[in-house]
């Protein structure tokens, strides 16, 4: 578990509060991944699972990577692994034919660690001890803890001289178990170079939609939240809302169709004519509905969109000025420049100098 235990860049980290936005990284633009694309390879995702889990812990994080697969075909392949090969959670529900704890981790897996009913873990539990010992000696290319899941990675050693968070409930038992740590309250996800911890039962969501956008784009993400219907939550240095799930709290069909087709790609040629042919109805229809749903125009909301693509390309990309305005749908660095002042106060030389810092 050296990876584990050795910190690679600063951690980030987002505050428990309502109304917050989706979480960008530099990933990979929404124009570049088509319905069609494959990962080269899937990652393994890893759930350990002990006796009373938390549904909700395991069901949301898992249906967020089972979305992923679906769009993504060939980027996950989910496990789910115990001490024993049947358990009971919280809710009463049987699971059986869980498989073994293996020996060892593939590549790139992602192992995560969910919580469990009670006012707290007890190491001294034979199967508790059991995942604990074995999380010693496993090194997962990544570690996600929902809720308690924190205090078991923490009695196995994976926190000290980590930024982290857990439950509101679990606060004072993670500084007890490792107080090497430096523990978060009210946080909803704290990610501390391969190790990321969230509080408890629906942040593990938010905790699995961010790493979704670090890893196969925020467009994936967001749209994963859109059907979910959950709130895409940033973290960090990011923008309060995210531009890929701004204007879509909404249920109209023709207005979500439009919107869709300009997140696929956002630098096309969209005229009036165009936006309108996409949503089977006229341009002064379409500007009716987006006014009324969407709370902007259609074009607004195409600029919006490839204001965002710039973002990306300038935190994300070593590409001038002029091919970022190129790749995104603008006329010129200067046009660019011009739309990027009504959404972002600091300059793009600004933003890429940050990343540059961060990297």
């Amino acid at each position: 578990m050296d990876a584990l235990r050795r910190s690679s860049r600063p951690p980030t980290h987002l505050p428990d509060t309502p109304g917050a936005g989706a979480g960008t990284a530099r990933t990979q633009a929404p124009g570049d991944w088509p319905a069609a694309q494959r990962a080269p390879r899937p990652r393994d995702v890893v759930f350990v699972l002990l006796p009373r889990i938390v549904l909700l812990d395991l069901a949301g994080p898992a249906d967020a990577f089972r979305n992923a697969e679906l769009r993504v075909p060939g980027s996950y392949r989910m496990r789910f692994v115990a001490p024993q090969p049947a358990l009971q959670a919280a809710v009463g529900l049987q699971f059986s034919g869980l498989e073994p704890l293996p020996v060892h981790l593939a590549q790139e897996t992602i192992l995560v660690l969910t919580g469990i009913s009670g006012s707290g873990i007890d190491a001294r539990e034979p199967l508790t001890a059991r995942v604990i010992e074995w999380l010693r000696g496993v090194n997962p290319a990544l570690l996600l803890c929902v809720c308690a899941g924190s205090v078991l990675a923490a009695h196995a050693g994976l926190l000290a001289d980590r930024e982290c968070t857990t439950h509101h409930v679990h606060i004072a038992e993670l500084r007890a178990v490792e107080p090497r740590a430096r523990v978060l309250e009210n946080r909803i996800f704290v990610e501390d170079g391969p190790v990321y911890t969230s509080a408890g039962v629906t942040a593990g969501l938010d905790l699995a939609l961010h790493l979704i956008g670090q890893q196969l784009g925020a467009w994936c993400a967001a749209d994963i939240a859109r059907d979910l219907v959950v709130y895409l939550r940033r973290a960090g240095s990011d923008p309060a809302l995210s531009p890929w799930v701004m204007h879509r709290n909404h249920l109209h069909p023709a207005v979500h169709r439009v919107q869709d087709a300009v997140a696929r790609n956002p630098a096309a040629n969209w005229s009036s004519a165009e936006l309108s042919a996409v949503a089977c109805t006229s341009a002064r229809n379409l500007a009716r509905l987006f006014a009324e749903h969407a709370g902007c125009s259609p074009l607004d909301y195409v600029q919006l969109l490839r204001f965002a693509l710039a973002r990306q390309l300038v935190t994300g990309s070593r590409i001038d000025l002029e091919g970022v305005a190129a790749q995104s749908g603008f006329r010129s660095a200067q046009h660019l420049r011009r739309v990027w002042a009504r959404w972002e106060t600091q300059p793009p030389s600004a933003l890429r100098s940050r990343a540059a810092d961060a990297a």
